[in-house]
């Protein structure tokens, strides 16, 4: 059954971390979700007749490998996910979401949420922090934009400080048997940090917007 555009998921974490995994498709879309597989740790094939030198470079050093060809039937074959970047190739969607589902495979296809099984929300991720946002497929480009603006806000500094708070963690689980003093001392230490900020609308938005929305 595919799934309605406006579905809002249920937001999970997938543990690719040496699982076979298939990136389609070589372009920009392509080198962003191959960059966030190999960042897990997945197995990563790429399938298409041309990527970005940037994926080429990685299949050269040894990161991912690359069939240089258009993609076939069997390319899904062992695999544990799948994402299909050729947003504007709608029979391709169909045919791919159609095996995935017999094969009980995860399948997400780029701007295609009727052919996917699976979102991808935008990713924010200074050093050990993932946030995800979504928008339930309303804005992707709103996503976007929330990501890039929240990129800026957490600076160095701030992945010094929770990779010190990763360490001093570890530390103590090694060294405090009591588990509640030890979860109060780790909660006393980001007490004080606060995320602070403020939304900034465009200008005349609800009269922009309702001058597409005019003729429903």
């Amino acid at each position: 059954m595919n799934i309605a555009a406006d579905n809002p998921y249920f937001q999970v974490g997938i543990d690719v971390a040496d699982r076979p995994c298939l990136v389609i498709g070589g372009g920009a879309e392509a080198e962003d979700k191959s960059a966030r597989l190999l960042e897990a740790k997945a197995h990563l094939v790429v399938v298409s007749a041309r990527v970005t030198p940037q994926l080429e470079s990685s299949a050269q050093e040894g990161r991912l490998i690359w069939h240089e060809r258009l993609f076939r039937m069997d390319d899904l074959d062992g695999k544990h996910l799948v994402v299909n970047t050729v947003g504007d190739d709608l029979p391709l969607a169909e045919k791919v979401y159609e095996r995935a589902c017999q094969t009980r495979l995860l399948i997400n296809s780029f701007d295609q949420p009727q052919y996917s099984n699976f979102g991808m929300a935008a990713l924010v991720h200074p050093g050990p922090l993932r946030i995800s946002i979504s928008t339930s497929n309303a804005s992707p480009a709103l996503a976007s934009r929330l990501r890039q603006d929240l990129e800026q806000l957490f600076d160095d500094e701030f992945v010094e400080f929770v990779t010190q708070l990763k360490r001093v963690r570890q530390k103590l689980r090694q060294q405090m048997d009591d588990r509640p003093a030890r979860m109060e001392l780790l909660r006393s230490l980001v007490t004080d940090f606060r995320l602070e900020g403020k939304l900034s609308y465009p200008e005349g938005w609800r009269r922009r917007l309702a001058g597409f929305l005019a003729d429903e």
